[in-house]
């Protein structure tokens, strides 16, 4: 239907009668069909058309305009098929010409806005609909989503289904288990010596600590060697040999007879090897030497004929021998270092094994052979500094409950009242001078510190009573902690 609505009311036209807009009747006006009849017409277009005068205007000028339905708009400036677009359509979204493409998606037209759904594996990350789905999910870019990049320090990145994986690079690793810091530890450092937990008293090489006690001589003086003996290889401010109670070595001693009391050995025995580098230090109540080996003195071992007084806050008797009282130290040795640690270290350790003549006759008495390690100042709660301790938290001594490794034909073997299993065997005391005697394993020794700040640890041994029927203790393998543990002396699995 057409709203006929234009007329002349011009006086210059006397044939015309005066007529008002009011008064012009509404007809049907048919409309030739110059069509081929091929398909009508579609409804929205017969209905939603409608041709009047423009009304804004003063005088008709005899034009007629079409006015479109909502939704609807003549796109094609053809008055015959009407308003031929269908604003809800991709092709035509709310307006002519406002198509609705989107690479990599699939488009929409929602109340006259383009929208789209992109495609699996891509993303509209920039948000702009003039690019569509621009980016490329499962790349180190957007991996699982926009923006989520892979990346690391030191470190090489993929995406694989989604998800980030890092490849460290050569010389660095992963050790706290978090990526946003990536492969944030260097494995040429002492702290991280090649791995995570590898730590070094010492420079790290290509990946290994430091070894600094190749070629040391069994009999050095020095005390410097007995500590390079150990793993030492810096951070050392001072070593010394001392009584075990801390005081400066009496001319009045023989002084040859006290330096039998520590030895550089490659091992102890056939069956113990050093715990690190090449040697180990022994330190000895008698001589700290293999039966093979040049001034070894065989059992009942060496009187070297001086005393000492116990070391402050000793001697500290074992809770699984009540009332027996420790006898006055005898021809004890000290080795005292003065360390700085490094800024990253929280504590330190080092290994160390026990050997005794006087298992089994003496077990739970006077004659206590003792090793100390006391740390000053004191860290840990030990009042005394030691932190050689048994799982009693007693002194490493003949006493301790750590005696493992013993000759005893018929387990158990009874001594002093106590059963021991000898659950170790003894093939760890051959060759050593103590192949009837006891031993514990190899034991690890740990304290917590303050790093870059100085302190000292004495390593004594003494007899107990009497001169005779020496102890050994064997020790190596020191090492800077990047966590401070508790104080604590355990077997070495």
């Amino acid at each position: 239907m057409l709203l006929m609505g234009c007329v002349d009311t011009s006086s210059d036209n006397p044939s015309t009668p005066d007529v008002s807009i009011a008064d012009v009747a509404v007809t049907d006006v048919p409309i030739p069909d110059t069509s081929e009849p091929d398909i009508p017409p579609p409804d929205t277009v017969s209905m939603d058309t409608v041709l009047e005068c423009d009304a804004s205007v003063a005088e008709c000028d005899g034009q007629e305009r079409m006015v479109c339905e909502p939704g609807f708009a003549d796109c094609d400036g053809l008055e015959d098929n009407g308003c031929e677009a269908d604003l809800s359509l991709v092709e035509n979204c709310g307006s002519c010409t406002n198509v609705c493409q989107a690479d990599n998606g699939i488009s929409q037209c929602t109340d006259g806005q383009c929208i789209f759904e992109c495609e699996s594996g891509f993303a509209n990350c920039d948000a702009l609909a003039d690019n569509g789905c621009e980016s490329v999910l499962g790349t180190v870019l957007h991996c699982g989503a926009c923006d989520d990049v892979c990346t690391a320090d030191n470190a090489t990145a993929q995406c694989t289904m989604g998800q980030c994986e890092y490849s460290c690079l050569d010389g660095h690793m992963d050790c706290n288990g978090d990526m946003s810091d990536g492969c944030e530890t260097d494995l040429t450092a002492p702290s991280s010596c090649g791995s995570c937990d590898v730590t070094c008293a010492g420079a790290c090489i290509e990946g290994s600590c430091e070894t600094c006690d190749e070629g040391l001589a069994l009999d050095s003086n020095d005390p410097s060697d007995a500590a390079r003996t150990m793993g030492i290889c810096a951070d050392l401010v001072e070593a010394k040999w001392v009584l075990p109670d801390g005081q400066k070595v009496p001319t009045a001693i023989d002084s040859a007879n006290f330096h039998k009391g520590h030895g550089i050995l490659d091992g102890f025995g056939p069956n113990v090897d050093a715990a690190e580098g090449a040697q180990l230090l022994a330190l000895s109540t008698g001589a700290a030497r293999r039966p093979a080996d040049p001034d070894y003195e065989p059992y009942p071992g060496l009187e070297k004929g001086y005393e000492s007084e116990h070391p402050a806050g000793f001697p500290q008797e074992a809770p699984k021998c009540p009332g027996v009282v420790t006898g006055q130290p005898h021809d004890g040795i000290g080795l005292e270092l003065t360390l700085t640690a490094p800024t990253w270290a929280q504590g330190f350790r080092f290994d160390f094994s026990f050997y005794t003549q006087e298992w089994p006759q003496y077990i739970c008495s006077s004659y206590n052979d003792i090793f100390l390690a006391v740390v000053t100042p004191a860290v840990g709660g030990q009042s005394n500094g030691n932190i050689a301790i048994d799982s009693d938290g007693g002194p490493i001594s003949v006493n301790n409950t750590y005696l493992e490794a013993c000759y005893c034909l018929d387990p158990p073997c009874i001594s002093g009242g106590m059963a021991f299993e000898c659950s170790l065997g003894s093939e760890v005391l051959e060759g050593t001078g103590f192949a009837e005697n006891a031993s514990t394993a190899w034991l690890r020794a740990q304290a917590p510190i303050k790093g870059g700040t100085p302190f000292t640890i004495r390593l004594a041994i003494y007899d107990s009573g009497d001169e005779v029927l020496d102890s050994t203790v064997i020790v190596d393998n020191f090492r800077w902690l990047k966590t401070g543990p508790v104080v604590a002396a355990t077997p070495i699995p």
